[in-house]
C-alpha cells in the first residue's frame, strides 16, 4: 500500500476538540512511513502549521513522535496533553478552531481545486476547508480509482 491519499477532513476534531489534529496525524504518519500521495506535504506551512503553532508544539518534536512511535491517534493526542502540561487552552482550541474554519482560499485557488473537481463557481464554495475536502476527493477519484 503507497500513494494514499489523506481523506480526513480538516474540519474532523478528535475527542480534545482540535480541528485538523487528525488530519495532520494521518499525513505525518503516512509521510514518516513513505506512503503518503506526492501532491501532500508530511507536515505543511499551512493548517499543519496553524495546528503546531495555535497548541505550541516543536514541529520537530511533533515529527520525531510520529517517526519514532508510530503512534495511534489516541496516542498522539496523550501526547499532545503531556506536552502542554496536562491540558490544552480552551481559548487558543477555539481561536485555532475558529481560524481554521474562517481561512479562504485565493480566487485563483478556488478556482483550481473547483475546475479540477468538475464543479461550476457558484459562489457558494468559498471555505478552505470543504474546497479542500473537493481537491482531496478529486484527487483519489483521478488517480486511484482510474
Amino acid at each position: 500500500m503507497s500513494n494514499i491519499v489523506p481523506l480526513i477532513s480538516s474540519g474532523t476534531a478528535g475527542p480534545l476538540g482540535v480541528l485538523h489534529l487528525p488530519r495532520l496525524w494521518l499525513k505525518a504518519s503516512l509521510g514518516a512511513a513513505g506512503k503518503l500521495h506526492s501532491d501532500y506535504p508530511a507536515i505543511g506551512a499551512g493548517y499543519d502549521q496553524m495546528v503546531l503553532d495555535g497548541l505550541g508544539l516543536d514541529k520537530g518534536a511533533f515529527e520525531a513522535f510520529i517517526a519514532d512511535s508510530k503512534p495511534s491517534y489516541i496516542e498522539l493526542e496523550a501526547w499532545v496533553l503531556e506536552q502542554k502540561g496536562g491540558s490544552l487552552d480552551q481559548d487558543a482550541v477555539d481561536t485555532l478552531n475558529a481560524d481554521i474554519t474562517g481561512y479562504i482560499h485565493a480566487d485563483e485557488t478556488r478556482d483550481e481545486i473547483l475546475g479540477a473537481a468538475g464543479r461550476e463557481d457558484d459562489g457558494t464554495i468559498k471555505d478552505a476547508v470543504n474546497l479542500n475536502n473537493l481537491d482531496d476527493w478529486a484527487i483519489f477519484h483521478s488517480q486511484e480509482l482510474k
